[in-house]
């Protein structure tokens, strides 16, 4: 047959379908999400994710030494305080576990970059993510207590902060905070479109953040919305966001090829606790080949465009990309 172009010719060896590969992974785009908890020689396994736990500030060097030997060296780390009231005051408390983990790593790691979740849905006796009004969370009050925990979070040493509340007008507030208290240079991360998914059951055992009644579609997005998402971003970008994010990933491949399509900041996408206890539960099963499955989602969020992966499989992730499996 006469066939000028056959595009079968560069699939013919493994090294040349690498060298003509479209979407490039790299352990440097990798974020692990670490809970830490209030308490001392703790080191416990959250029963919806297997593999993952929930360490106290003096067993961090267990997870640590692992990040670092496999070449991760960037975290979001996650709080869960002994104690919790109607303002979550343990968020943005100087001696607040987050804040003695933030100094513990500095300390200890001083390779590793840290981002910080910001959000009050932890520690708060409610669950919500806000101050609330009666049963609704009251918006701009809100604002006032996520920039007392952002600024708590970088004089502790936070490299960047993460606000996840989906709060409006968050995004403007925290920068002329942080900004106003001489920390012009500390970048946003926006959890920019943030949906109110089921795929979130996992992290909320996890960090004991179920609300006590309700739940957040008043603030998260409805999974049904594409063009909601794209002004959500809009909205933070306008404000000062450094980063934008797309949470989940999964179901929101499209979502995160849009707004990388628009928009010249980075893009980040977390590929969250429901994703990966679903892989690891078909993998438990015998239904799926967790290593081929977590390298083949990797890359397909990748391709959606995504440029930063935060991911519970971030060291599984570092040695596929050693072993040449993913690359």
């Amino acid at each position: 047959m006469d066939l000028l172009y056959r595009p079968r010719r560069l699939r013919t060896s493994d090294t040349l379908r690498k060298m003509v590969r479209e979407t490039r992974v790299s352990k440097e785009s990798l974020i692990y999400p670490l809970f830490v908890v209030d308490g001392k020689e703790i080191v416990e396994e959250i029963p919806s994710m297997e593999g993952q736990y929930r360490y106290s500030v003096d067993r961090l060097p267990q997870i640590m030494d692992q990040l670092i030997n496999a070449g991760v060296v960037k975290v979001l780390l996650f709080g869960i305080p002994a104690h919790k009231d109607a303002c979550g005051s343990q968020a943005y408390d100087e001696e607040g576990v987050v804040q003695r983990a933030i100094r513990f790593i500095r300390e200890h790691y001083p390779m590793v970059y840290i981002v910080t979740d910001v959000c009050m849905c932890e520690y708060t006796s409610h669950g919500h993510c806000g101050i609330l009004d009666g049963e609704s969370v009251d918006n701009d009050k809100t604002l006032e207590y996520l920039n007392m925990i952002a600024l708590s979070h970088v004089k502790a040493g936070a490299h960047m902060v993460a606000p996840s509340d989906m709060m409006d007008g968050r995004i403007g507030s925290m920068r002329q905070a942080l900004d106003e208290a001489g920390f012009v240079n500390v970048p946003i991360m926006a959890y920019s479109a943030k949906y109110s998914s089921a795929f979130y059951g996992p992290f909320r055992e996890a960090a004991g953040s179920a609300p006590a009644f309700g739940d957040r579609k008043s603030y998260q997005m409805d999974y049904h919305n594409r063009k909601e998402a794209l002004k959500e971003v809009e909205l933070d970008v306008a404000e000062g966001a450094d980063i934008v994010m797309v949470k989940p990933a999964l179901s929101y491949l499209d979502i995160i090829r849009e707004v990388a399509d628009r928009h010249d900041l980075p893009v980040a996408a977390y590929s969250v606790s429901g994703e990966y206890a679903m892989i690891k539960a078909a993998s438990k099963a015998g239904f799926i080949e967790e290593e081929k499955i977590v390298c083949e989602t990797a890359v397909s969020i990748y391709r959606a465009g995504a440029d930063i992966l935060i991911t519970y499989y971030a060291i599984e992730l570092a040695r596929f990309m050693d072993e040449g499996k993913i690359g």
